[in-house]
């Protein structure tokens, strides 16, 4: 950019270079030889054109120069100038002579334009992305105290969590307190879980509550095109913490720049590898760091360098887990406490009717609930408004604008009622919670939605047997009614093929198989990894896997066909209610199909 400057304003000072001088005796001569096309009078300068060429040679060289306008100043004034132009057919115009103020004012101006352009660009270039020389600085932001302070009592549903970094804190308030019994300070934390657990909010609680620095920062703020500013980031990072100590620094994703070393194609040369070793160094390397906590999160614990993962560089993982029914009710607590609630309104059914929702969805459940109030012109958050919010983030938006055909409707509407009847003539099942035939989210059929009476964190195989088979009595009502299965059993047969793969690979429940675990649990990250590893199946075994994966399957689908031919009238009946009401809850279905609850 500013080469071209320059260029342009030596064009703009020289552009007068391109015509030939004369004197103005040469000016008259040419004249009266009929040289002379045309003139252009300003003041005293004369500009013009040749009527042809003029060409001036070169010294000896046979080349020469060709010109086809000239210029010069006229010494004095000639009044019988005008005539003798006119004589000579020669063409004339002429304007006003600019004043002096501006022709100095337009000469110096390309030059002004230069170091005004340089500090513009200077200035564009040291903006919130720092300078183009500044690459290698840290993009660690330290926590401003005068701004919203989040502290523990805003984090709900993680009690363990919350205690086991409270003391860290109070290892950096108190240090004495653990150092006289000779315990020294934790030199990493890591927070696992999954996404919406918290693990962010929780280290947001530590910045508001911890009396000394705190920087945070992504793992993807590491690494960059430029090879060595990855490492050199992550000096400077340090080099600012030791002179703040003691200091907590929280890494955010730490995945993006702690993955396993030398899975890729790049080899060891890898930008992504040297900023990783640069991290190992400092966190425990030749030189200690005294007074430096290194907080982390991430929810892909398998993808970390085992080195990264060792004490010394992390010495207490943190698993910030899916809260219970109590945590949720606590979380939706913290969540409603600035908000109107009805009288009607109960935190803990809520929590009931949210099992596996993490501390992210019963946010978003509770800001839909006051989206919906204050869209019906209320002035509370009614019950009903969560059950709405409820219904919109765990099955999806109910999508009543499409147009559906009279038959699709009744294929779904039995489809639907296929799915809650095996459910509900199973035992070991959920009960049901609602039945809709209302397309809803990226589906275009309906869908039949159960609720767990208890929290599981182990499943007999029974339930899962039980779960295959309420996943295939879609497709058993589509076969019994219209002996022509549908593609809105898609879905269902895939989850349904998972489930019987874990069961057979992973769980161990095959008779056929044995208590062996087939399934190859390292999730590779990269492609370089991967292609270099070899299946530890053979052929027979993986054969034999995939037959007992359709047996089960199978089974399951005869199961539930079964099931609703003994039950055909009921099947009926609630398909008919599902075409005349599209939304059925779960415990007006015995009343529909006729049985004593």
């Amino acid at each position: 950019m500013f080469a071209a400057v320059l260029l342009i304003a030596q064009w703009l000072s020289s552009r007068d270079s391109v015509k030939l001088k004369l004197t103005y005796t040469e000016f008259l001569a040419k004249v009266k030889a009929a040289e002379i096309d045309s003139c252009h009078f300003k003041g005293r300068k004369v500009t013009g054109k040749f009527s042809t060429p003029f060409k001036v040679p070169l010294g000896k060289s046979t080349k020469a120069i060709e010109y086809d306008e000239f210029s010069l100043i006229i010494p004095f004034d000639d009044p019988d100038l005008p005539k003798y132009l006119a004589d000579n057919k020669v063409k004339v115009t002429s304007e006003e002579e600019s004043s002096g103020f501006w022709t100095v004012v337009l000469n110096i101006l390309p030059w002004l334009l230069i170091p005004l352009l340089y500090f513009m660009f200077i200035r564009q270039m040291q903006g919130p992305q720092k300078s183009i020389f500044s690459f290698g600085k840290s993009r660690a932001r330290k926590f401003q105290a005068n701004k919203q302070r989040i502290t523990f009592n805003d984090v709900a549903g993680c009690d363990e969590a919350k205690q086991e970094l409270y003391e860290v804190i109070e290892f950096l308030k108190s240090p004495d307190k653990f150092s006289k019994l000779g315990g020294r300070i934790p030199k990493g934390v890591l927070l696992l879980g999954a996404p919406g657990t918290g693990k962010t909010l929780l280290a947001r609680a530590i910045a508001g509550e911890a009396d000394v620095p705190f920087y945070s920062i992504s793992g993807s703020d590491f690494v960059e095109m430029f090879v060595g500013v990855g490492a050199s980031r992550v000096r400077d990072l340090f080099v600012e913490a030791k002179q703040n100590s003691p200091c907590i620094v929280f890494i955010d994703e730490i995945d993006a720049v702690g993955r396993y070393r030398g899975a890729g194609l790049g080899g060891g040369h890898d930008e992504r590898e040297q900023t990783l070793n640069q991290l190992l160094v400092e966190m425990d390397g030749f030189e200690p760091n005294e007074g430096i906590i290194i907080i982390s999160a991430t929810n892909r614990p398998d993808v970390l360098d085992p080195a990264l993962l060792r004490p010394g560089r992390f010495d207490r993982r943190i698993v910030v887990d899916r809260p219970d029914i109590k945590g949720r009710h606590e979380i939706l607590k913290v969540h409603t406490r600035n908000k109107p609630l009805s009288d009607n309104v109960d935190l803990r059914t809520i929590a009931q009717g949210t099992p596996g929702l993490v501390g992210a969805d019963l946010e978003n459940i509770v800001n839909e609930a006051a989206l919906i109030a204050a869209r019906n012109g209320k002035n509370a958050i009614e019950q009903v408004d969560f059950e709405k919010a409820m219904d919109k983030v765990m099955m999806g938006l109910e999508r009543r604008s499409i147009t559906i055909s009279p038959e699709e409707k009744k294929i779904s509407a039995y489809h639907e009622a296929g799915h809650a009847l095996v459910g509900k003539f199973l035992p070991d099942g959920d009960p049901v919670h609602k039945v809709s035939i209302i397309p809803r989210g990226i589906g275009m059929g309906g869908m039949t939605y159960f609720l767990p009476q208890e929290e599981r964190r182990v499943y007999p195989k029974s339930y899962l047997i039980t779960t295959l088979t309420r996943l295939l009595g879609g497709r058993a009502a589509e076969i019994i009614v219209f002996n022509d299965p549908t593609t809105g059993a898609g879905n269902d047969l895939q989850r349904a093929t998972e489930i019987a793969h874990r069961m057979v690979a992973e769980w161990g429940m095959s008779e056929k198989l044995g208590p062996l675990n087939f399934s190859d649990s390292s999730q590779e990250v990269f492609l370089g990894k991967e292609i270099i590893s070899r299946s530890k199946i053979s052929d027979d075994t993986s054969k034999l896997i995939d037959e007992e994966v359709r047996r089960f399957v199978e089974e399951a689908q005869v199961k539930a066909i079964q099931i609703l031919q003994d039950n055909i009238e009921s099947l009926h009946k609630l398909a008919n209610a599902l075409l005349e009401r599209e939304v059925v809850d779960g415990d007006e279905i015995d009343k529909i199909i006729g049985i004593e609850s």
